[in-house]
Formats: structure tokens, sequence, C-alpha cells
């Protein structure tokens, strides 16, 4: 009687090892012949491994784990190169310089497919313990999270390793509100022309950069207007103009008298359409620090205030036009696309404003 011949198996291979332990191998949608990355005990526990890695080609799961190998490093280049002309010259450098510092000096050498939430958290307490601040930690967190998320969208590995991380908090710091006698102050207390750049931060809101970035062309003294279009930043030190921080252009009303001295100062100047309307004695564009030590520090101590910021004045025209013409308008005055960013980062109540609705609550209560 002739024995039984063993069946042929529908998917993939066995053998044993000389260890004892079975190798099980598997040909990928390619065709090319696999090994599984571990070796089991018997026949059976290979079976299912192949039989689970069958139905993820069925379904569309596979990944080739030679993608998962690529390293940290060669990957955050690749992505670096690929999404950079979509952003600004800013962003650039600092996306480099957080993967350049924190993570291909921890990460690097690691394959994506290593990685771990544990592997993420041991990262993350390791910048915290040496002494990095919150905003530092939190922003190499989501550059490595958009790394690992293109890693997964590209099919290099099955799911990101940035999930479920805890960050450090950060301090919760409030902007100091000006009111608008405080802040004429400053402007009154500053140097020319940059009392006009202080102007501009505070009676339109505009950012730093976008007031170092104006030129000639984008006032229109007769109509009162100035066109938001540029923003003048430094990058890895130098100093680069692009868009707005929104990427959207934007043009403010000012008031008669501002733009009235605007234009007188537009007459002072030498140059086209494209000449700088704020620059160094030099006549170079305007670097933020040494801009602030020269000029607007001395501007705030002369007006008898401590404390304030550049930012403080943009911070403060959010808050008086929200309180009184509604938080839509100062999201387009600050250069908002969403309201939701002006309410949680600039917008402040005014003091006393709940004092009198609840007189003019009591007041319709009697009405009625």
């Amino acid at each position: 009687m002739a024995g039984k011949r063993k069946s042929r198996r529908a998917f993939g291979r066995i053998r044993k090892l000389p260890s004892g332990r079975f190798q099980a191998r598997y040909p990928g949608p390619d065709g090319v012949l696999r090994a599984a990355d571990q070796t089991f005990a018997t026949t059976t526990d290979a079976d299912r491994w192949l039989a689970r890695k069958r139905i993820e080609m069925e379904e569309g799961r596979w990944l080739d784990p030679a993608e998962g190998q690529t390293s940290v490093r060669d990957w955050s280049a690749r992505w670096l190169t690929a999404v950079s002309p979509q952003l600004k010259h800013k962003t650039q450098a600092s996306y480099r310089s957080l993967i350049n510092s924190l993570i291909v000096p921890a990460l690097g050498d690691r394959e994506l497919s290593s990685l771990r939430p544990i592997t993420i958290v041991e990262w993350v307490g390791a910048m915290k313990t040496r002494g990095l601040s919150a905003s530092r930690i939190r922003q190499a967190y989501r550059v490595l999270s958009q790394i690992m998320r293109a890693a997964v969208d590209n099919e290099m590995i099955g799911q990101t390793p940035c999930r479920g991380v805890k960050l450090p908090r950060m301090p919760q710091t409030e902007p100091h509100i000006l009111t608008p006698l405080e802040a004429s102050r400053i402007v009154r207390s500053a140097t020319k022309p940059h009392d006009l750049l202080i102007s501009l931060l505070a009676y339109a809101g505009l950012r730093v950069g976008e007031a170092f970035a104006l030129r000639r062309a984008d006032i229109d003294v007769p109509g009162g207007l100035v066109v938001v279009d540029e923003n003048l930043a430094e990058a890895n030190g130098a100093l680069v103009f692009d868009t707005p921080k929104s990427h959207q252009k934007r043009v403010l009303r000012i008031g008669p008298s501002l733009a009235s001295r605007i234009g007188r100062h537009l007459e002072t100047l030498s140059g086209g359409e494209e000449a700088l309307l704020f620059v160094t004695p030099g006549g170079k564009p305007l670097r933020y620090n040494q801009w602030r030590k020269a000029y607007f520090d001395p501007a705030v101590v002369a007006a008898g205030l401590t404390d304030v910021t550049p930012h403080d004045l943009r911070a403060s025209h959010g808050t008086w036009v929200a309180d009184r013409y509604g938080v839509m308008t100062a999201a387009h005055r600050l250069g908002h696309s969403n309201a939701s960013v002006t309410t949680r980062h600039y917008a402040r109540p005014v003091t006393g404003r709940d004092d009198q609705v609840a007189v003019a609550a009591d007041e319709w209560l009697q009405e009625g």
C-alpha cells in the first residue's frame, strides 16, 4: 500500500533550521521570496504566521519590510526635501535645525520599523532631562510626528510611533494688554521714523516682520490704505522676505492722521516703489533684536512702562477691535484665517466690561 503524499503548501514555504526551529518564507506581491523576521518553534506557528501574511496581501495591508528598514536619518532628509517647497523659509530653517540637533542625533541610526511609542516617550524624557524648554520639545515632537506620519502614508511602516506621548505643558503667558493711551505714550516717546513703525503695530495690528517689510508701493496715502503682502524674517541668521504668516495678502485701512504722517515720511525716502519704509541708518533691512534694543525698548522705558513687547501692541490692537467691533473684524485686521486664533492668542476681555453688561442686563430686565 502506497504511503500518503504530503500535501503541497498553498502559500509560502517552511523549512527546519539546524537549530531545530522553523523558518517561514513567502512570495511578496512582486514575486520576491522573503523570510519572516522571526523563527518559530513549530510548523503550526509558522503556518499561522504565513496565513496572516497572506491575508495582509489579499486585503492590501502588506508592507515591504525593506522599506521599514530605512533609517530615520535618511527618511527625515528625504521628507524635508519633499516638503520644503511648500514651507516658508523660516519654517524650513526651523525644521532643519530640529532634525539636525534633536531628532537625528538621538534616533537617526534607528530603522523606522524599530520605533515604538516607548522609544518616543524615552526621547521626550531625555530632552526634558537635558533642560530643554517645553516649547522646543513640543516643536521637535511635532516635526517627528510629521515625518512618521509621512512614513505611514508612504506605506513604509504600519502605524506611527508618535501616539499616546505625554508632552510637557507650555507655561501660560498672557500678553500685556495696553490701553490706547499707554500705546500712544510709547509712540510719542519713540524716535522718528520708528514712532510710525510702532504706530502700525498698535493701530493697524501688523506683525513686526510685516512692518519691517513695508515698501513705498504698499502705502496708499490718499485712501488711507496699507497693503500687507510681505514679511521679513530671520532664518539661520539670514534675512528673508516671504509671504505673511497666513500666506494671505490683506488690505488695512488706517486713520487719516497716521496716513498723513506716513505720507510725510515717504517724501523723505529715496528709491522707487520697492523702497522699504523702515531701514537701519546704513539703509539695510531691520533685524528684530537690534531694532528692539535700539528703538523699541527705550521708547517703552521713556513712556514709563515695563514688560512691554512689540507683540503686546498687536495683541492690544486685537483686544480693542474685538471689544468694539467684534472678533471677526479683529481677525481680519490681524490676518487670521480663523477667528479662534484671535480669541485664543490675542483678544482679551476688557476690564470693567462685565460690570457694564450686568448694568445693561438689569435695564433689559426692567424693560421687560
